[in-house]
């Protein structure tokens, strides 16, 4: 047998947490093929299947689980350990990963984090913008951006921004074609422009409440988006309703290029929180991350 890697076992961990060869070589910085090769020869030097593969899939054996949960937060220890060294550095460095929505990255993260890695060159930053709520430690993140109702109560919260509003908005060339809804169930009868949440497969529910009545309504229409850039772009051209954060369409509410409805149906949301485990030592690197969105909350 020969002496085992210590990168053969990280290729494992990477393959079994993101369940793709394809991602785990992306995220390693190495080919496919060589990725695929360095799993089969630790299988073959251990003399157990970890990974069962198929056209479509990757998934975990039971040896593969039980690999994984013994060695992957030890890899996962040293990794934050060699990361904390970089504070003996004289400027800090290192990645920081956050997964988040469209909206935070475009209204709070970068506008607060540009200035991080323009001051802080050894520093990298992953924004990944989904909206699928994400397991962030299983998933190797730093932190995550959810609205507060949305997070787990073992995770320290920290709130970005104050609340904020959803408005429903359309083009007046549309109302030349429809009535004003009055209440959300006559959204029944409109055109909606729909949010495609491709973690789940389906669309984002439009919620709304007025005093102590509140409706999920499941809307249809022809326009189906995975961005709000989109999303705005059809309603601008009369394509049906749109349910958006406030902020982002003021301006168009305010030139006439959109009109917007419903509004005593749409009262202010909990506001975005930052999130992530709680650990003895941060990296310098999310340490610096974690002042600047502090200081947006200031």
């Amino acid at each position: 047998m020969r002496r085992k890697n210590i990168n053969d076992y990280q290729a494992f961990i990477a393959v079994a947490r993101e369940k793709s060869f394809t991602k785990a070589a992306a995220q390693l910085g190495v080919s496919q093929s060589a990725l695929s090769y360095t799993v089969r020869t630790l299988e073959a030097d251990l003399g157990l299947r970890l990974l069962t593969r198929t056209t479509r899939s990757v998934s975990v054996t039971e040896a593969g689980e039980r690999l994984l949960s013994r060695i992957g937060p030890h890899f996962d220890e040293i990794e934050n350990e060699i990361a904390a060294l970089s504070g003996l550095r004289e400027k800090p460095a290192g990645t920081v990963r956050i997964t988040t929505v469209e909206h935070a990255a475009d209204t709070i993260l970068w506008p607060k984090l540009a200035p991080v890695m323009l001051e802080y060159p050894d520093i990298n930053i992953e924004i990944i913008s989904e909206y699928g709520l994400k397991d962030i430690v299983a998933e190797r993140y730093d932190a995550g951006v959810r609205l507060g109702e949305q997070v787990d109560m073992d995770m320290v919260s920290l709130p970005l921004a104050r609340d904020f509003r959803f408005a429903v908005v359309a083009a007046p060339s549309y109302f030349k074609r429809k009535n004003h809804p009055v209440t959300p169930r006559d959204l029944n009868d409109h055109s909606c422009i729909r949010l495609r949440l491709p973690t789940h497969g389906g669309f984002y529910t439009w919620e709304f409440r007025k005093d102590e009545t509140e409706i999920k309504v499941r809307i249809d229409g022809r326009a189906t988006f995975s961005t709000i850039n989109m999303m705005r772009q059809a309603a601008l051209d009369g394509l049906g309703l749109a349910y958006l954060p406030l902020d982002t369409v003021e301006n168009y509410l305010e030139n006439g290029m959109l009109v917007q409805v419903l509004t005593d149906w749409c009262p202010p949301r909990p506001p975005y929180h930052l999130y992530y485990p709680s650990r003895l030592q941060h990296s310098p690197a999310f340490a610096l991350v974690l002042e600047a969105l502090r200081a947006h909350n200031l």
